[in-house]
């Protein structure tokens, strides 16, 4: 049995290891970002950002503290604290029959998060350091 994408998931999140994502992504995967205006699209591109939000967002304060996992998609809330603030964000994740995520939408809250994740966010993305 193939492992289930949000196992898979998971264990990268827990790992902190990106290169895992290339197996997870479909080729026409879309990245959903809040702090960007439109979706990103295709596997390299969606890759190279949630490589970046690998850097920004999971730190030791990172943790999931409610999951509702259907046939094809999830949502996943997930907390985490950068610089003293408190983010709240959502993942929600979709995925194909063959298991690989064709849709990846994040959302976040409050506003004073946003704008931190965009900053820290644009400087990863235009650093390459991903």
């Amino acid at each position: 049995m193939t492992e289930h994408p949000i196992e898979v998931w998971h264990r990268l999140v827990q790992e902190r290891n990106p290169r895992g994502l290339e197996a997870l992504l479909d080729a026409d995967a879309v990245f959903v970002s809040p702090v960007t205006h439109t979706p990103q699209r295709g596997k390299k591109t969606s890759a190279m950002y949630l490589a970046a939000a690998f850097h920004v967002f999971f730190n030791p304060s990172f943790r999931y503290v409610r999951e509702i996992i259907g046939t094809t998609d999830a949502m996943l809330e997930f907390e985490t604290e950068i610089d003293g603030v408190l983010v709240n964000g959502v993942d929600i994740i979709k995925w194909n029959e063959g298991g690989r995520i064709v849709e990846f939408k994040v959302m976040l809250r409050p506003l004073k998060a946003i704008h931190l994740i965009h900053q820290r966010m644009a400087a990863m993305l235009q650093a390459g350091d991903n």
